[in-house]
């Protein structure tokens, strides 16, 4: 039969997880899996939240509104945005890349701008989607954008794969500068609320602008990767509208348990501190294990000159066959560039949101 060939590549890091679950078997050894983005320091605790839910209800199984339920969208409003949105600019969705996925499809550029060093799945969906890529070193390389460039602009911080963390006040000047020039701004930034927590106002402050789109997961803040949900936010009327067709004849509306679990964990009492439980231990650890890297001399400090690490993920200074050597599952930072390959090799990018005790057992050798 005849395809249409997307282009786009199989994850590598996925292909690297089943080199190493391979290499397991053959040699009788673990490893230790920092290949993935997933935070496996603990998982959150659900076991007061699954009493609350009741399966036997139109709730659970019946199909959900389009733009996903209204309960969950106000709860959204209420704990992301301070109550300073309106639900109806929320739309629900089944997970970051499915949103990524949807806003490639629906605005009308022809060209995606990303950071040098960004997460590979933002290429390989605009390959899909037949969107060209560029990407900017800094920020003022963004000031040069013309306001008929047909060019979208994806802000990541704390950035994938990096780590690194930008002054909100840079962040905000930016923001503005292309909302001026009708610029579409997409900020995905699905690690800064593990960090920030429910005190960070920085969703409240950018709202207002009209080419700003933020796309949220909650695989990272809440550790359900595996529901697939999260959420987009506009205030555009006709990209409301574009999405939610989409969304009906791509889902016919997000899982409907997945959306009452997430809504439980921000509504209820027990769902609040499940939720600060699973913060506080993650982001507790995940500052262990870079301190310790860095003590170490392990962290590449070429990416964190002005700025200290801020994520689940860092690059350290060994290549990816180095590490795999030691019984370290990593992808090479090479794999995350478009235009510095070569000197993206030295490096790698992990995953620090893993039980300390485990990464510091890995890593004593290498010192």
């Amino acid at each position: 039969m005849d395809l249409i060939i997307s282009g786009a590549q199989y994850s590598k890091i996925t292909a690297i997880g089943e080199k190493v679950k391979l290499l397991e078997k053959d040699t009788g050894q673990s490893y230790l899996y920092l290949n993935q983005g997933v935070n496996a320091v603990v998982p959150i605790n659900l076991n007061a939240i699954i009493p609350l839910i009741d399966f036997n209800t139109k709730d659970i199984q019946v199909y959900p509104p389009m733009q996903g339920r209204p309960n969950l969208r106000k709860a959204i409003n209420d704990t992301y945005f301070h109550s300073k949105t309106n639900s109806d600019n929320i739309i629900i969705t089944s997970g970051g890349m499915f949103g990524l996925d949807l806003l490639f499809q629906s605005l009308d550029i022809e060209q995606i701008l990303l950071p040098s060093f960004y997460w590979g799945s933002y290429f390989q969906i605009a390959t899909i989607r037949k969107k060209k890529v560029l990407t900017y070193d800094s920020f003022s390389d963004l000031d040069n954008l013309r306001k008929d460039s047909k060019t979208a602009v994806i802000i990541c911080d704390p950035n994938n794969p990096i780590g690194d963390k930008q002054d909100d006040g840079i962040l905000l000047k930016i923001i503005e500068n292309l909302d001026e020039k009708e610029i579409p701004i997409i900020i995905d930034s699905p690690y800064r609320r593990l960090f920030y927590g429910k005190d960070d106002d920085f969703y409240q402050k950018i709202i207002k602008y009209k080419s700003v789109i933020i796309n949220e997961s909650f695989s990272k803040s809440v550790g359900l990767s595996g529901q697939r949900i999260g959420f987009l936010h506009t205030i555009s009327p006709s990209l409301k509208n574009e999405l939610s067709i989409r969304l009906m004849y791509t889902t016919n509306g997000i899982n409907a348990f997945s959306q009452v679990l997430i809504e439980k964990l921000l509504t209820t009492e027990e769902g609040k501190k499940a939720i600060t439980d699973f913060e506080r231990e993650t982001t507790d650890t995940i500052k262990r294990n870079i301190d310790f890297l860095k003590k170490h001399k392990l962290l590449a400090q070429d990416f964190y000159k002005d700025t200290y690490p801020m994520g689940i993920f860092v690059i350290v200074n060994k290549s990816e066959e180095y590490l795999l050597k030691h019984r370290i599952a990593a992808i090479s930072l090479s794999f995350f560039t478009k235009d510095k390959k070569e000197y993206a090799e030295q490096f790698s990018r992990i995953c620090v949101s893993v039980p300390h005790q485990k990464l510091r057992s890995y890593f004593t050798p290498l010192l």
